[in-house]
């Protein structure tokens, strides 16, 4: 028997459910971007903004909703388009039945982003229109010419990305330095766009490197010019810790630009990584004006590098912080405080360690007043031999601090290095270049690593012990200079002496304190 097969057609818009021939107006948005914020890209931003407001209310079918737009944004990720993300949000929640984009390249210059956010709105039942290309999305063949067009767009930004790269290498190539002028203390932009000092800036850089090299640390610098009121690069109140000390280990303070410090990864993310010899790098030496003396800059490299963290870490928290040693077990004592919400609240100091394990460490707690009235009995007493220590260091400094034999061992082990890492080249390539027993060559090869390893490893060591020697001997040097301008006894605590003169306190029992001062001394009290 024949079958009788009957046609039913569709009554309404299988992407947007409106019945066909429906009357009902589209709702229309447009979309407009440009990627940089210069006075040229003004015009066009504004353009493009008054041209779809006009073209969108002039059809009688149409119902304009909005134009979205992202000024100075680029185009290879959605992240940061506020506008372009409202845009998508307002779509999704049914009060977009239409969007116009001028082209592919204005909506999204990455494949990815672009055709995952089309197919987003394309199950909502949002249509996209492309002008330039003449695009519509809910057409057969729509998708396809987007991906076309999308990848098209994403290669000339990757193209526009790597002309840029080079052109800002060559910048660096030729010497030219740029810094964020308005975040980076201490110098304005000159006449012919290079570094020159402002001195009011300059005096809060000097003084972040003399509370640094009196002892104090990135964290309590920070603390104290918040308490003097001192802006932040920024221009904001507060200061971290880590804005102290990345202004402590700027190279451009001494007069000299490293360039190239950081690469970005990626185009398309424009992930930024710290350069650590992926990319080249270009130093200038005396390129502009110095805050810092090179020697002073040096000095606080060295004690950067000698603050290691640990169990018994360096911290400057406070004034004691770090600077008083448990007799028992080596500890440092950290602030507590006592009767805390009454009158009798007290702030005492004891072994950060003290009720740790089985055994608790027997030495006893210590007040601030106390602490403070020990150090000034501790300081006149030096001061009473100042003279005499002053004239033993002067008699015995070039003896103990002779880094000739380290010196001359640390040129040995460079060049030894040099010659090894050249056998190693050599070794791989004329593997690569000859059919070598391969044991053979492995063992060689083995054997070369080995001794590359070692040789770096004491050329390390040497370069460890020169600089803690070099450190060792500035600090003396700086608390000797701080001892020599000390003409009187002392009748109360002063912090900038504690800082310049302790190295740290040592308590065993109430009756025997001892503090060790910067050049080794140790006194008793």
């Amino acid at each position: 028997m024949a079958k009788n097969v009957v046609t039913i057609p569709a009554t309404k818009n299988r992407f947007t459910a409106d019945l066909l021939g429906s009357l009902k107006k589209r709702r229309v948005a447009a979309y407009a971007r440009v990627s940089t914020d210069h006075e040229e890209q003004q015009s066009s931003y504004e353009a493009q903004v008054d041209y779809y407001t006009n073209y969108i209310n002039g059809r009688d079918d149409w119902e304009f909703v909005s134009v979205y737009a992202d000024e100075g944004i680029i185009g290879c990720n959605t992240k940061k388009r506020d506008g372009f993300n409202k845009m998508v949000e307002d779509a999704l929640a049914g009060r977009i039945d239409l969007i116009i984009t001028k082209s592919v390249s204005r909506f999204a210059r990455n494949t990815v982003d672009s055709l995952t956010t089309i197919r987003r709105l394309k199950e909502s039942g949002v249509e996209c229109y492309f002008e330039k290309e003449n695009i519509w999305t809910f057409d057969g063949k729509g998708e396809l010419l987007l991906t076309i067009m999308s990848s098209l767009a994403q290669e000339e930004s990757r193209s526009i990305s790597e002309n840029c790269t080079w052109g800002q290498r060559k910048r660096f190539a030729d010497g030219k330095v740029t810094v964020p002028f308005k975040r980076f203390l201490g110098y304005d932009r000159g006449e012919d766009g290079n570094l020159v000092v402002n001195e009011e800036q300059a005096k809060t850089v000097r003084r972040i490197y003399g509370l640094f090299l009196q002892g104090r640390s990135p964290y309590a610098i920070a603390r104290i010019l918040m308490a003097d009121g001192v802006p932040s690069p920024g221009g904001k109140k507060t200061w971290a810790s880590g804005t102290v000390k990345s202004i402590l280990t700027n190279e451009k303070y001494k007069g000299d630009a490293l360039l190239q410090k950081v690469y970005t990864v990626d185009f398309l993310s424009k992930k930024k990584k710290v350069n650590e010899g992926e990319v080249p790098q270009y130093y200038l030496e005396g390129n502009h004006p110095a805050i810092i003396s090179p020697q002073e800059f040096d000095a606080v490299q060295k004690q950067m590098a000698l603050r290691c963290p640990g169990k018994n870490r360096q911290s400057c928290v406070s004034t004691f912080s770090s600077k008083i040693k448990c007799g028992d077990c080596g500890s440092w004592y950290g602030s507590k405080v006592w009767h805390s919400t009454s009158k009798y609240r007290k702030t005492i100091w004891q072994c950060n360690h003290k009720f740790d394990g089985g055994e608790k460490c027997t030495t006893p707690h210590l007040d601030e007043e106390t602490i403070k009235d020990l150090f000034v009995k501790a300081v006149n007493i030096l001061l009473n031999e100042k003279d005499e220590i002053i004239e033993n260091f002067n008699a015995i400094k070039d003896t103990l601090f002779d880094l000739r034999p380290l010196e001359t061992e640390q040129s040995q082990l460079q060049e030894e290095l040099n010659v090894v890492a050249e056998l190693v080249q050599q070794c791989i390539k004329e593997n690569a270049r000859i059919a070598l027993d391969q044991k053979e060559y492995q063992k060689r090869y083995d054997g070369l690593a080995k001794r590359l390893d070692s040789v770096q490893g004491r050329l390390d060591e040497v370069s460890q012990a020169i600089t803690e020697k070099q450190a060792h001997r500035e600090k003396i040097e700086m608390f000797l200079e701080g001892l020599q301008k000390q003409e009187e006894l002392i009748t109360e605590f002063d912090e900038d002496l504690w800082y310049s003169l302790i190295e740290y306190v040592t308590v065993f029992d109430k009756e025997d304190i001892r503090f060790t001062f910067k050049d080794g001394r140790e006194i008793k009290v």
